[in-house]
């Protein structure tokens, strides 16, 4: 576990399923109108917390959650984060590495260190898993979480581009 200011890092259990299903429906949401013909839309937060259930059974796969702790001491999950190891990835000319492939963290809680801690979390985890590297995307326009990840040792290494089909 990891402790950053007021917010604790822990693996996910079950009962954060519906915690995890809304955030990672917002983190669609967001993706979404940023780039609406790029990110694909969701609705059902059930059915991402189903997928993050499974996620949480798969060897190599890691959920993680940061909870804050109120003066009353009960905790509320106010994000999280999901990494796995991929192997070699010859489309993308990478060798085996661990991907940070989500980082959440509720509006009203940012500016707590949960996302660092997170981040910071994923990265141990996914190290003591055997990954050699961390890679992880983020869209062009979210300079927030750029310099987050720049500031824990990220390097732009590639640009995506995208253009859909003329009608």
């Amino acid at each position: 576990m990891t402790v950053s200011t007021s917010v604790l890092v822990r693996p996910a259990k079950p009962e954060d399923i519906t915690a995890l299903g809304r955030m990672g429906t917002a983190l669609v949401r967001f993706h979404h109108s940023l780039d609406p013909l790029r990110f694909f839309l969701v609705s059902d937060e059930r059915g991402y917390g189903a997928f993050l259930a499974g996620e949480m059974r798969r060897q190599g796969s890691i959920v993680l959650v940061a909870e804050a702790r109120g003066e009353d001491g009960a905790g509320r999950v106010v994000g999280y984060a999901w990494g796995r190891l991929e192997g070699r990835d010859w489309a993308l000319l990478l060798d085996a590495y661990g991907a940070l492939h989500d980082l959440y963290v509720e509006p009203e809680a940012r500016g707590l260190g949960a996302g660092r801690a997170l981040c910071e979390g994923m990265i141990q985890r996914l190290s003591e898993l055997g990954a050699p590297r961390v890679v992880l995307s983020t869209a062009s326009q979210n300079e927030a979480a750029q310099k987050l990840f720049a500031s824990l040792g990220f390097r732009a290494t590639m640009i995506e581009m995208t253009r859909e089909r003329s009608t």
